[in-house]
């Protein structure tokens, strides 16, 4: 896992049904890379504002810009990458041992967090000095 590079992140699409009434993005198990255990959002973020900066040992989470946009800076402690999504048919798969921030939220944007494992504190790396010298075992 020490060896994840921010280039096992990948953009997923996860396809679009489209009807004269809108579109539909249906999310199955069998869609992620990973089985799904916890689902969250994060809403009411102010525009410009940041969430995340934090790495986890074994959770794999996916990102989806529900509404809105942000940026995710991904950082494996060697190579830094930097991801825009704005569709709520596309979705960034990261895997654990990467360090992500989500930055410069749209005005009324919703990240749609899925998650590989239940909350466990244990598992969040929240300092980045802690995370080089995890990335270094």
């Amino acid at each position: 896992m020490n060896n994840i590079s921010v280039f096992d992140c990948s953009v997923i699409d996860l396809g679009q049904i489209s009807l004269d009434e809108g579109n539909i993005t249906v999310l199955e198990n069998d869609r992620f890379p990973f089985e799904v255990k916890r689902i969250f959002y994060l809403y009411d973020i102010k525009g410009g504002e940041s969430r995340g900066a934090h790495a986890h040992k074994a959770c794999h989470q996916f990102l989806i810009a529900a509404s809105g946009s942000f940026e995710i800076h991904l950082d494996d402690g060697a190579y830094k990458r930097q991801v825009f999504i704005n569709r709520p048919n596309l979705g960034l798969h990261i895997p654990p041992g990467v360090w992500a921030s989500e930055m410069n939220f749209s005005s009324g944007s919703i990240c749609l967090v899925i998650a590989s494992h239940l909350y466990d504190e244990e598992d969040y790396i929240r300092n980045y000095e802690h995370f080089l010298n995890f990335k270094k075992l």
